[in-house]
């Protein structure tokens, strides 16, 4: 059998299960970003941020605040609620109306939204601060949303997941690294093995660097090793790089897929770096996979308009079948 008709088979069976998704699993999917976003938030970087964070981290109600990864995941998902499709002039608009420096933007995606919101065309804003395109993780930070949403529609996930990452992160790797996460969170949608999200990227991944690192965490699984949060940060990386932590992400997701959602929060916090990026990606991938009913109770009454999140999730799911 080819490669291609590998990837053929495993779309052809993805497009089939899609069909028993549920409304709980975009709520997992998308409470669970947000949870893992917001609850590791308080250990990503050093003590610079980590003091920033303690005096802003907290929102209304003293509930745990999340960042931009939530921020802009909401956003993408408003614009495909109401235009039913990815419309990437207004992606680009809400993305850059829904900044907030507090809600710890990069300095690079922050230049890039300002940009946006001033009237320059997006187009012309991706790569105005990094002339051949951001390759961090900010792409695909928020593509669980896109493989949830499209799902049903495998033949399209590439182009859709590295359109949106383009907006803000037009570097190659980039938009690679987001469709990964995409196809990542579609696959664990259909209830497969967890090693088959990580073995569902392989024959996609084009960039050497998240081959060679997807090889490594598909033999962790295969051979069900158990490495220490040193050996995942050496080999995998948890960097704001993509390729320093799409595969981290995907690999905390599938190793934690038999065990509660606190394992796969608490791995991404072990692991220091780039936490609340690597523990939402990680999370909503968790979370698409179990549906809102697995995650913890308490959690979500501490997190930050959780209602609002949910209710954005069902009417996602009611579009995505519109």
């Amino acid at each position: 059998m080819s490669a291609n008709d590998a990837d053929f088979n495993l779309f052809s069976r993805t497009q089939r299960l899609n069909r028993a998704m549920t409304r709980e699993q975009f709520e997992g999917g998308l409470l669970g970003l947000a949870l893992g976003d917001a609850f590791a938030a308080p250990y990503e970087g050093g003590w610079l941020e980590r003091s920033v964070w303690l005096a802003i981290g907290t929102a209304k109600g003293g509930r745990r605040r999340w960042t931009d990864d939530t921020q802009m995941s909401l956003d993408l998902a408003a614009s495909l609620i109401d235009r039913g499709d990815v419309d990437l002039d207004d992606i680009s608009q809400r993305f850059a109306n829904g900044y907030r420096w507090s809600r710890g933007y990069g300095s690079g995606a922050a230049k890039v939204l300002k940009r946006i919101r001033r009237g320059v065309p997006w187009r012309e804003a991706s790569t105005s601060v990094y002339p051949g395109g951001s390759f961090g993780n900010g792409g695909a930070m928020r593509s669980p949303v896109i493989g949830m949403y499209f799902a049903g529609s495998p033949d399209v996930l590439e182009e859709k997941s590295k359109a949106v990452a383009m907006i803000t992160h037009a570097h190659p790797l980039a938009q690679e690294a987001a469709y990964l996460i995409a196809l990542a969170t579609a696959t664990a949608m259909t209830q497969r093995t967890a090693n088959e999200v990580v073995s569902a990227c392989l024959p996609v991944a084009r960039e050497p660097e998240l081959q060679r690192r997807l090889g490594i965490a598909h033999r962790w699984l295969s051979n069900r090793t158990v490495p220490d949060a040193k050996t995942i940060k050496a080999e995998l990386g948890n960097g704001v790089a993509a390729v320093d932590s799409v595969v981290t992400a995907l690999y905390l997701a599938a190793a934690g897929a038999d065990g509660p959602f606190e394992s796969v929060l608490d791995s991404a916090i072990a692991g220091c770096g780039d936490t609340d990026t690597i523990a939402a990606m990680a999370c909503a991938i968790w979370g698409a996979a179990k549906g809102k009913g697995a995650l913890p109770v308490d959690k979500i009454r501490k997190l930050e308009r959780a209602d609002e999140i949910q209710a954005t999730a069902s009417r996602l799911h009611a579009k995505s079948l519109a």
